[in-house]
């Protein structure tokens, strides 16, 4: 009795073993077959029409996660192109109108205690992401970063992307391995060319040594290729297909007027 009591629970024993390689098995062919789709963007452009942007996260992971965080929790909503070029890029995505601003820890997460600005790393070849060979063709949409290199902050200009994204209207070569491209246009690159081409104050190429460049109310000068009229982002929005691509990594912003400041005038 005794043996056959073993015996029973031995084969008990097989048979739960076999299930469980089985259950395992399944679970990794599941995860390498299961196809799950790219997020997709849907944005809305008054008087425009709608974009629909394909994000690559496994070009630049970080990007992609940012760029969904803000979107989903409606930062973009009311947001303008504030620069558009019918032969380079449509920009936009300011915080607030101000092309300088930086988003926040309160516009990605809840419960902030200390809130502050923020930026993201660049995923480009030149600052060490090796794996975003993301071209910026036509239709690429791309993260605005400043550029300090002039003054010797390469690094931290690579590294001073917040909020604004570009899409380009024309492919150029030089941003490729510079910038982090991170999607592209896979419905709307009518609309895209629509913004592109719409009314601005004047362009670069207008400009002569007796043109009298526009100024705003408080008297600065207003940039070149600013639209009279910027098209409004009504919303973006992302379909994850479930995924949840969690909370981006970020660093401080670098601040080279205070740097400056604090160099040359002793604040």
């Amino acid at each position: 009795m005794k043996k056959i009591v073993i015996r029973i629970l031995l084969i008990i024993g097989i048979l739960l073993a076999i299930a469980g390689i089985a259950f395992v098995g399944y679970g990794v062919y599941k995860k390498f077959t299961l196809n799950i789709p790219n997020p997709v963007a849907t944005m809305e452009v008054e008087d425009y029409g709608t974009i629909k942007i394909e994000l690559y996260p496994d070009k630049a992971q970080n990007t992609v996660t940012n760029f969904i965080r803000l979107a989903n929790r409606g930062f973009y909503n009311g947001t303008t192109f504030h620069r558009t070029m019918p032969n380079f890029v449509i920009q936009g995505g300011a915080k607030d109108g101000d092309a300088s601003a930086s988003p926040m820890l309160s516009d990605i997460m809840d419960n902030v205690e200390n809130d502050k600005a923020y930026n993201i790393p660049g995923e480009f070849i030149a600052n060490g992401y090796s794996n975003n060979n993301l071209k910026h063709e036509k239709g690429v949409i791309s993260m605005a970063r400043s550029d300090y290199s002039t003054y010797g902050y390469t690094t931290e200009g690579y590294n001073s992307a917040g909020c604004q994204f570009f899409i380009m209207t024309k492919d150029n070569t030089q941003l490729d391995g510079v910038y982090a491209a991170f999607g592209k246009v896979t419905e709307g690159l009518d609309v895209v060319e629509k913004i592109a081409n719409t009314e601005v104050y004047y362009r670069d190429t207008e400009v002569d040594e007796d043109y009298e460049v526009p100024k705003d109310e408080d008297g600065n000068e207003i940039a070149s290729d600013t639209p009279k009229k910027q098209p409004i982002i009504k919303s973006i929005s992302v379909e994850t297909y479930g995924v949840d691509y969690g909370i981006p990594d970020t660093v401080d912003p670098f601040d080279i007027n205070s740097l400056f400041a604090s160099q040359y005038l002793g604040y």
